[in-house]
């Protein structure tokens, strides 16, 4: 499946009271990924049909990142079924190339208007195919 990646440094408004970057953040930048991802591979009309809506985050954290740190974040397409998709978000400290988080989201798509549950077209899925 076609990834999406991007790096960002963590700042002071990202940190919790320990100093490592807080959950709630590190769950925003799994749906801001995830958003721009849509974004960079989905037409303005297609954008303008379906809208995403998250039903379940898994998410395993397995290192803290601090101030300053780099962090890479890939994410991709894992399956797609029906009117649900599951996504990976995996987060890096880009320097150690140390596993900060992997989460896998299910994602139902949605009819734009009808805000209905709808079939995951042939055309939405060779978006992120490779």
């Amino acid at each position: 499946m076609r990834s999406y990646e991007k790096t960002i440094t963590v700042a002071q408004e990202d940190l919790d009271d320990l100093n490592h970057v807080n959950n709630v953040r590190f769950v925003q930048w799994i749906q801001d990924v995830s958003k721009e991802h849509w974004q960079k591979v989905a037409t303005s009309e297609i954008q303008k049909e379906v809208v995403w809506v998250v039903m379940n985050h898994n998410i395993a954290y397995k290192n803290a990142a601090k101030l300053n740190d780099i962090i890479r974040i890939q994410t991709y397409i894992d399956q797609s079924r029906g009117a649900t998709s599951v996504r990976v978000v995996e987060m890096y400290n880009d320097k150690t190339n140390q596993l900060l988080l992997r989460s896998s989201t299910e994602w139902c798509l949605l009819n734009g208007s009808t805000l209905r549950p709808i079939r995951i077209s042939e055309d939405i899925v060779r978006l992120f195919s490779e």
